[in-house]
């Protein structure tokens, strides 16, 4: 099909997501995508910034993933996952609980980052229920972001997004991402909310809030945060769907944090970018309280696609890049080279904050601008036409590239960058 073909169709048929149709620009039409690159129709390439909404983390059409996939589609491609198993969700299964804080035992299978978190309230609200208790408040954080459905939309506060849907929301307390400076006082007001409400969960995303323009929180306070909670029998759930296999420099962010989840939310880059797939993961304490001789205890949620075959093949193989020696030194490298970079420019006239963790580097602009106005539209065509694809979100610059980034590719990138702050008004 032509290009122009392609775009009739587009505009005649499709509703793109994050999308204002009334004023947004004609799409951009992509024929192929190889390694760490995009391709249009005009034979033009575009290094994928922000690996294809961080999914793409080790490049694209990666041999490996795309073999795995291939050897397994004429072997099995799907069956129902109640009542049956295969080899292809056994072996992932072993391989993710290897790597995954080692107080996770279970998975539960489903398609996508949202679905991941709907399971894991559903998952808390059940496991008091199942124990005679009914806790229906959720506490999250200020500026979380965990999906589109009605209890991830619930737990998030991004008004542009949830501002229709509000009336419909489950009983969420949010509150202030916890620092050095505020810690106490977050405590306390903890303490307050535990001794007012029945409190569910804490669901929170470990180190990165990611569609907060990348807001960077302090390990050692969200741990004594967590731990509190915890003490008091609520359930902790990590959203890694963003900051899981590798992004923040470990394989999840929780490594870094001292308390461990009792839930962790996983999806996006677990299949490398090729399938749709995500997985809910639990202690063996959530799980037991699910095991029992009524039939009503049990965890009635399901997906058409759970444990699809061909997602978990591919996302068994994306592990075993993850945790190659040649990615994991890479994902260091990348590392390094963003906080140099940050040194660099962290003075810069333009810049009003500069952070850096494992491959995602951000970079505050020192203007005002709305989250999805025209400025916010104008930058994002300025790096497309510099031939880099990334998504701004507001005000902030980020990237979050491929593990598979060579060092000439992430030195073109900073000079992009530095060429930015010095053309762009």
């Amino acid at each position: 099909m032509s290009k122009e073909k392609i775009l009739k169709n587009d505009q005649k048929y499709i509703w793109h997501p994050l999308t204002q149709h009334k004023n947004a620009a004609e799409p951009l039409a992509i024929s192929h995508a190889s390694g760490n690159y995009l391709f249009d129709f005009d034979g033009n390439k575009y290094f994928d910034g922000i690996s294809s909404w961080y999914t793409c983390s080790y490049g694209h059409t990666n041999p490996k993933l795309t073999t795995a996939l291939k050897n397994q589609v004429d072997q099995l491609h799907h069956v129902v996952f109640a009542g049956m198993t295969h080899e292809p969700a056994a072996m992932l299964s072993e391989k993710l609980i290897a790597i995954l804080p080692n107080n996770q035992q279970k998975l539960f299978f489903s398609e996508n980052g949202s679905t991941s978190v709907e399971i894991a309230l559903k998952m808390a609200f059940q496991y008091h229920f199942n124990q005679g208790e009914k806790r229906n408040v959720v506490v999250a954080l200020d500026n979380g972001f965990h999906g589109d459905t009605f209890g991830a939309m619930s737990a998030s506060s991004l008004s542009v997004y949830n501002g229709p849907f509000e009336d419909f929301f489950i009983d969420v307390i949010r509150i202030p991402a916890p620092t050095k400076d505020n810690l106490e006082q977050i405590l306390q007001g903890v303490t307050s909310i535990l001794e007012e409400h029945e409190v569910s969960s804490f669901i929170y995303e470990p180190l990165v809030q990611g569609a907060a323009a990348m807001q960077l929180n302090d390990a050692e306070s969200l741990c004594q945060v967590i731990n509190k909670f915890q003490q008091h029998g609520v359930i902790a759930i990590a959203d890694e769907v963003m900051t899981g296999f590798g992004k923040t420099g470990t394989n999840f962010a929780s490594d870094q944090i001292g308390a461990k989840p009792d839930i962790i939310c996983l999806s996006k880059a677990l299949t490398g970018g090729i399938m749709p797939m995500a997985i809910t993961s639990c202690t063996q304490k959530i799980f037991d309280a699910f095991y029992d001789e009524q039939l009503a205890k049990g965890l009635f949620h399901g997906h058409t696609y759970s444990g699809n075959p061909l997602g978990c093949v591919v996302a068994s193989a994306a592990i075993d890049l993850l945790t190659s020696s040649d990615i994991q030194k890479r994902i260091q490298e990348i590392s390094n080279w963003n906080k140099d970079f940050a040194n660099q420019i962290e003075n810069h006239h333009k810049v009003a904050d500069v952070r850096s963790i494992g491959v995602i580097l951000a970079i505050d602009l020192a203007i005002e601008m709305e989250r999805y106005g025209n400025k916010r539209n104008e930058i994002f065509q300025w790096f497309w036409k510099q031939g880099m694809f990334l998504r701004p979100l507001g005000k902030t610059i980020y990237i979050v590239p491929p593990f598979t980034s060579t060092k000439e590719e992430m030195n073109d990138v900073y000079i992009l960058l530095l060429k930015f702050l010095t053309e762009f008004n």
